[in-house]
């Protein structure tokens, strides 16, 4: 499996299910689909959490062995995201600076479109869950834009889902599209394995279980 610990996996779905950033219900997802699971990594707002957090993302960085200049977050949830990473990465040794994207560039004070450090070098995008790949792949035109170069782009989730009109999944047509690593974190495998292992304790709902491996099924790509 790939990055962060088994273990460490599950810790941290537990935390995501407790703070409510992964929700289990019928919801309904901005391409119509019906999904029986829905992933909100802006439900996650106290230092505690974010520290959990950004040191998985540092994890599935060296785990990756990814190298880069700046961390950025595209604007809004990627901004909390490449803070807190950044922080991990600083409790590590590495000291590395962020980045993020303003929606609007600024045409006063200090103006330009982005905050923190130079958008410059090789720049290693981080994100929260990665269904088509739109809001990623506009962070990428801006990074070029200031004339940098992305280095690899990590996120929190992958939902494993195809691509539109493909075969494969929108993490591996966006490896594709890229050219560079694209890793994430927790996978909709991840959370099954999570599940069916108990998981959820007295709360287990094995009609749940069954509803994911049929939206699994139909729409996803699997590994086995």
């Amino acid at each position: 499996m790939n990055g962060i610990e088994t273990v460490a996996r599950h810790e941290l779905i537990r935390l995501f299910i407790a703070r409510g950033v992964l929700r289990f219900g019928e919801f309904t997802l901005k391409s119509g689909r019906r999904s029986p699971y829905f992933f909100n990594l802006g439900a996650l707002y106290t230092g505690a959490a974010m520290q959990m957090l950004g040191e998985a993302y540092a994890a599935t960085i060296r785990d990756h062995g990814l190298e880069f200049d700046v961390v950025f977050g595209p604007a809004y949830k990627g901004i909390p995201i490449a803070v807190a990473t950044s922080e991990a990465l600083a409790r590590a040794g590495r000291d590395a600076p962020w980045a993020f994207n303003r929606k609007e560039a600024k045409a006063h004070g200090e103006g330009g479109q982005f905050v923190g450090a130079p958008v410059a070098g090789r720049v290693l995008l981080v994100d929260d869950v990665l269904t088509a790949g739109t809001a990623v792949r506009e962070a990428t035109d801006l990074i070029a834009a200031a004339g940098a170069k992305v280095a690899g782009v990590v996120i929190a989730l992958d939902r494993q889902e195809r691509a539109d009109g493909a075969r494969d999944t929108a993490v591996a047509a966006l490896r594709g599209t890229l050219g560079v690593p694209v890793h994430s974190i927790l996978t909709l495998e991840d959370v099954i394995v999570f599940l069916d292992a108990g998981g959820l304790g007295s709360a287990d709902d094995p009609a749940l279980r069954e509803r994911i491996r049929a939206y699994q099924a139909t729409y996803c790509v699997t590994s086995g």
